[in-house]
């Protein structure tokens, strides 16, 4: 046989290696992105789902409750055009749908639950990081364009002032306690924190909060002087004694 010839098959035998060997890597590079990007998805639609199974311990509203579960529907279409032959998440979009179809025509109005007060300090802490995350997930679908501006701006207002409340409502029931221990500074140092926080919001709630707070504050100063005077008043009167006693005492006797 010809060693050109020879040389030539070879020759196409090792380009066609070489081809088929990186096709196979293109291929393997392509299904790790898409396995990568899915990942992503399911940790976005876990992350969403998680936050609305809150909504029956903290008020949710509509609106709320829409943006939520249409960053999941928009998770679950993402996926289902990297997978278009998985009929699971075929389904799953027209779940979805569906889903939102409810909400819009059945959600009652108001919130999904009433506001319940934390009964300690650990939980009004897992009740501001909910309350954050919230928040920060409806920005970024704002930003995403999938949350209109007018409803944002509605809900965003509505969460601060529920993590306003959270924040207020805890330090009502700490200087409660702090009162009932004995601790009247601790609990006007509570109180000044909380009107603090107030100061700057002019809100329907902030507003009730601040009288509230104030005439607690105003109750314990005024407990405080009454008790400060009364204490003044007894060492007086006792000074007084002392010195009658030093004047009008029993002679001794020699």
């Amino acid at each position: 046989m010809n060693i050109g010839l020879i040389i030539a098959l070879v020759a196409v035998l090792l380009v066609l290696v070489l081809g088929y060997n990186m096709i196979l890597q293109y291929n393997a590079k392509i299904a790790t992105a898409k396995k990568q990007e899915g990942a992503r998805y399911i940790a976005v639609i876990d992350a969403t789902e998680e936050l609305i199974g809150h909504a029956h311990h903290m008020p949710f509203s509509k609106n709320l409750l829409l943006c939520l579960n249409n960053r999941i529907l928009d998770a679950v279409q993402n996926m289902y055009e990297l997978d278009p032959k998985n009929k699971q998440l075929e389904q799953r979009v027209e779940h979805v749908k569906q889903q939102i179809e409810n909400l819009k025509t059945n959600f009652q109005s108001g919130e999904s639950a009433a506001f319940k007060v934390p009964s300690n300090d650990k939980q009004a802490i897992v009740m501001l990081k909910l309350v954050k995350r919230l928040r920060d997930t409806i920005r970024n679908e704002h930003n995403k364009g999938r949350f209109d501006t007018e409803a944002y701006v509605a809900e965003n207002a509505r969460l601060e002032t529920i993590q306003v409340r959270i924040n207020i409502e805890n330090v009502v029931k700490r200087s409660n306690d702090a009162i009932v221990r004995g601790q009247p500074g601790t609990a006007i140092q509570l109180l000044r924190k909380g009107l603090d926080v107030l100061s700057t919001k002019n809100d329907a709630y902030s507003a009730q909060a601040k009288e509230k707070l104030q005439a607690m504050y105003d109750d314990i100063e005024k407990r405080r002087q009454n008790q400060s005077a009364s204490e003044q008043q007894q060492i007086v009167d006792k000074q007084r004694e002392e010195d009658m006693d030093a004047l009008f005492g029993e002679k001794k006797k020699w």
